[in-house]
């Protein structure tokens, strides 16, 4: 779907987002396991944000993965169970009510520096915006990762931050950068049968909120780049498991299309069956095809259990 410029529209008073000059209320939420000394330098950077968060929620699950982060000002630290779907929603049960802006970034993710500052222009520019996904400038997901220094470098090379907003319609946010509004998500959760990595968890609660009647979005002027640090990841047989019934566990829940269940599924196997003959060294596609195997043999036999991969 080509790009839509968003219109400028008239709010209420009521409706409207407080801006920046307003001091709308920001959190800025980190989940995060086993990465403490990337988290310290991914929190550091925040600072050069141009809007800064009144409040840095770091959900971990042991001291050690928070390394020296609890002495820092305007930071809360909370441990809870492993999970990205369970961290997320520990970190939920701990904003206060009075926050207007909630974002969930990776530990992993570098923002531009007006990253903060564009979401709230989005969500001012259209009180229906309920969720808002940023432009991935470099994912080193797709590849053996960035260091921070790399994703820095990417960063600064981006010195021309488009002036016109643009919102592009999408089916869930990208995990790695989330900003929500924070009354538009009021009672919903991610959905901790997507366990370990959670995989699709982002589409799913994307899908919640659009049948909530919110719209989720990705705009073109809040820029960042996913290093992709590949430490703390799951195996890739567990893996392989939620890439193929994790998207039809959501169709049954009505938060993603059939289609677009399909399309993940097929993509994911036979990229795991190709690549598996000369696989790459940061990426287990052999443990992923045994997961894809072990899936779709549940889902022929009408098996939609998610929490399964936790135990291969």
């Amino acid at each position: 779907m080509d790009p839509i410029v968003c219109p400028r529209v008239t709010l209420s008073r009521e409706m409207s987002l407080p801006s920046p000059a307003k001091e709308a209320k920001v959190c800025l939420i980190f989940p995060t396991r086993g990465r403490a000394e990337m988290l310290e330098r991914v929190v550091a950077f925040v600072d050069s944000q141009t809007v800064k968060p009144d409040l840095i929620i770091v959900s971990c699950v042991s001291d050690e993965d928070a390394g020296k982060l609890a002495s820092r000002p305007g930071m809360l630290v909370i441990k809870g169970q492993p999970g990205s779907s369970s961290q997320r929603n520990h970190a939920l049960n701990h904003v206060p009510d009075d926050f207007d802006i909630l974002i969930i970034l990776d530990d992993d993710f570098l923002m531009h520096s007006t990253w903060i500052s564009e979401v709230l222009k989005a969500m001012d520019s259209d009180p229906s915006i309920a969720c808002v996904t940023g432009t991935v400038l470099a994912d080193g997901i797709h590849g053996p990762g960035y260091s921070f220094e790399e994703g820095q470098a990417i960063l600064a090379r981006a010195t021309d931050v488009p002036e016109s907003l643009r919102v592009v319609p999408t089916g869930g946010p990208y995990g790695c950068n989330m900003a929500f509004r924070a009354r538009s998500i009021a009672g919903l959760r991610f959905d901790e049968r997507l366990v370990l990595y959670g995989w699709q968890e982002d589409r799913d609660f994307g899908g919640q909120i659009w049948n909530r009647g919110g719209r989720v979005v990705r705009i073109n002027t809040a820029l960042g780049v996913h290093l992709g640090v590949k430490r703390g990841r799951v195996s890739g047989r567990k893996l392989g498991y939620s890439q193929v019934i994790n998207p039809f566990y959501l169709v049954r829940k009505k938060t993603m299309p059939w289609r677009d269940a399909l399309d993940h599924v097929l993509r994911n196997v036979v990229s795991n069956v190709v690549r598996s003959v000369a696989p790459e060294p940061w990426i287990d596609r052999r443990g992923r095809l045994g997961g894809n195997l072990i899936g779709l043999w549940d889902f022929v036999r009408g098996r939609l259990t998610p929490e399964r991969a936790a135990k291969l």
